[in-house]
């Protein structure tokens, strides 16, 4: 059977680069790109998210799978998807407009798999904190991540950030939700793969929501660090003095949008259950938005290759854990460490 895969907005970076990696691992696929602008060739295809008059080439190229990788703030392309019986993986969403999303998909009659991929790196995440685990009864898990803004980055997480940076939100303790704000409440974490001691601060990840909501686990937080000691000491000033609320859209872009031109990604994953505390620390060499595009290719092979039912999944419930790390690790600029 033929596969038509289109990936919309296929013309950013992580786009682009999910093009590039499922090509080079599935030359017999068509890829479709969809943007706004559409392109020079019968695989460029104009698509603008807020016009779903312009869908309609969707069904005229047979698209069997969309991947979505641009911010569609109505979910004009999960309301396509699952009226028209198309795959649907979706890399895109901050937490509140996930928990928008998957209560729509939730409430309609779904007829194909519609996959929400928008945890941490491609939704990775709750699938390694799983390999962890032997007993499957996990007490708490911490997430701990290391960013550099001399990392090559698109502009929707700095976007996010510029947006939410103000807005409270909840990490979960003893099964209930607390409210927290970013870049708060310190805490000395030792990075691996040579970074070192830092400060880490709250931060806010889908994983929070589903590794609570999903998996079950009643203790669940993230903290987030940046490569300068500087910056994140700054932000967490910024955010005590309450700065961020008096500032403008536009000027919180400004300090959340730095791009550099490639750094390293690293998160830390700190799993406690019956039999002890673990440790998953994972390195990208070529920074996040190379392991978020493999991410997305590998949920898309898995759905390729395997016949998930039809309905709704979030992107680690597709794989086995182990198998997924495996994949992860065999990546030539991943390394995974595990430690007890």
């Amino acid at each position: 059977m033929e596969q038509n895969i289109l990936i919309i907005g296929g013309n950013g970076l992580v786009g682009k680069t999910i093009s590039r990696i499922l090509k080079s691992r599935n030359p017999h696929i068509n890829v479709f790109i969809g943007g706004r602008k559409g392109g020079k060739t019968d695989k460029d295809l104009r698509i603008d998210v807020t016009d779903p008059s312009s869908f309609k080439v969707i069904v005229e190229k047979k698209i069997n799978l969309i991947i979505l990788s641009v911010n569609d703030k109505e979910d004009h392309i999960l309301h396509f998807a699952i009226t028209h019986r198309i795959d649907y993986l979706d890399i895109t969403k901050p937490t509140p407009a996930l928990v928008k999303a998957y209560a729509i998909a939730g409430k309609a009659d779904v007829n194909s798999r519609i996959v929400f991929s928008s945890g941490w790196m491609g939704g990775i995440v709750p699938g390694l904190v799983n390999a962890l685990s032997d007993s499957g009864d996990i007490n708490e898990v911490k997430l701990f991540v290391y960013y550099s803004v001399k990392d090559l980055a698109g502009e929707s997480s700095a976007h996010f950030m510029a947006e939410n940076v103000a807005v409270p939100f909840v990490y979960y303790q003893n099964d209930r939700p607390v409210s927290i704000r970013h870049f708060l409440d310190t805490e000395a974490f030792n990075f691996s793969f040579g970074i070192g001691k830092r400060s880490a601060y709250n931060f806010d990840v889908p994983d929070l929501y589903i590794l609570n909501k999903v998996e079950r686990i009643s203790d669940v937080s993230v903290k987030m660090t940046y490569n300068s000691k500087f910056i994140t000491w700054l932000l967490g000033a910024f955010q005590s003095l309450r700065i961020y609320n008096i500032l403008s859209l536009k000027e919180r872009k400004m300090i959340f949008g730095s791009s550099g031109n490639g750094d390293q990604s690293v998160f830390e994953i700190v799993v406690e259950d019956p039999s002890g505390q673990k440790k998953l620390s994972l390195q990208s060499l070529k920074g996040q938005a190379e392991l978020t595009a493999l991410s997305a290719v590998l949920h898309t092979e898995e759905l390729l290759r395997n016949p998930h039912e039809n309905k709704v999944y979030f992107s680690h419930q597709l794989h086995d854990p182990l198998s997924l790390m495996a994949q992860l690790h065999a990546y030539d600029s991943i390394n995974i460490n595990v430690t007890q």
